[in-house]
């Protein structure tokens, strides 16, 4: 079957070991099912892993991708939820300390077919398309979490999302207005201040700006260029969600900020398979969607991954089955 796989590991040029082409037929241990897939979507876990981050020499060739929304042995359309716990874990797969992801352990979805859990795979609501629905196990899942697991987000409250552009900074925009909160955002490219704007966004701010008032919670994922912005810009209780760190590590802590003013940090990684089902019932109801930037066939994959290294990525990238 045609897929896009993992060759070899370049920390520098990742794109060097991205390979297009043959791979055999996913293997099905007992539990599992294999999901035609119709529609996949490209994550900077991706990218990550042609670097060698979570993906070790021995492992490769690995096929890539960790969205996908198909049909399974019986023709239902589906969504998987791409996080693997181990056997005997129950309640949220998030807190297993051995769960995996697709394209980590076991081939991913960025192919004609794959293998997966059959307690992963969820219902495709009707009203999402299937590259709609590609969109949502991993950035939007991730940015629901954040939002309303982790943060408590409500209807009134002020977010701040640092960075305006990615997957899951728009998906935040996007699921924050939805639910009636007041969604702040800072970029440093005041082209997508109109974009961030149609999303839902209330305002948008320059990268560092002083803002107007303190926010009830903060979104980071850019890490050490925003971290002092994103502590220095909550109301005292205020509470900081941070789920990536795109910019660096290692920052400022901040240390006395955070206790002085009582502070909530949280990290935050993913979403359980409930979560999921709770967004796709977000999005069929409320009338929500992704924001797709653009639909390429899986064997122009390679432009997906170079636009998203040049960050020239307003939303998601999805690719079509051959």
């Amino acid at each position: 079957m045609f897929a896009v796989y993992a060759e070899s590991i370049d920390a520098d040029d990742p794109l060097t070991g991205l390979a297009l082409g043959d791979r055999p037929e996913p293997e099905v241990p007992d539990g599992w099912t294999v999901v035609t897939v119709r529609t996949s979507a490209l994550n900077h876990h991706d990218l990550w892993s042609l670097r060698g981050v979570g993906l070790k020499p021995d492992q490769l060739p690995m096929i890539l991708g960790c969205d996908a929304a198909g049909v399974d042995e019986y023709g239902d359309e589906v969504v998987i939820h791409s996080v693997i716990p181990s056997a005997a874990w129950m309640g949220d797969e998030t807190l297993d300390p051995k769960r995996t992801l697709l394209s980590e352990l076991h081939p991913g979805t960025l192919a004609e077919r794959v293998a997966v859990p059959r307690r992963n795979l969820l219902p495709k609501p009707a009203g999402l398309s299937f590259e709609e629905a590609a969109c949502l196990p991993t950035a939007w899942l991730t940015a629901y979490r954040m939002l309303f697991t982790q943060a408590h987000v409500a209807p009134g409250s002020t977010v701040l999302v640092q960075g305006a552009s990615g997957g899951v900074a728009t998906a935040l925009v996007a699921l924050g207005a939805a639910a009636g909160a007041r969604m702040w955002v800072t970029t440093r490219d005041p082209d997508n201040g109109p974009r961030v704007l149609g999303l839902g966004a209330a305002e948008v701010f320059e990268s560092g700006a002083r803002l107007p008032e303190r926010v009830d919670a903060v979104m980071e994922t850019v890490g050490a260029a925003t971290w002092k912005h994103s502590i220095r810009s909550l109301r005292p209780g205020g509470t900081l969600v941070v789920s990536g760190a795109t910019s660096g590590r290692s920052a400022e802590t901040e240390l006395s900020r955070v206790y002085y003013l009582q502070l909530r940090v949280l990290g935050s990684t993913m979403g359980s398979r409930a979560e999921l089902a709770q967004l796709l019932r977000f999005c069929e109801y409320s009338g929500v969607r992704p924001v797709i930037d653009r639909v390429l066939p899986l064997d122009r994959a390679r432009d997906g991954f170079a636009a998203l290294e040049r960050g020239d990525v307003f939303g998601k990238v999805v690719f079509t089955a051959p």
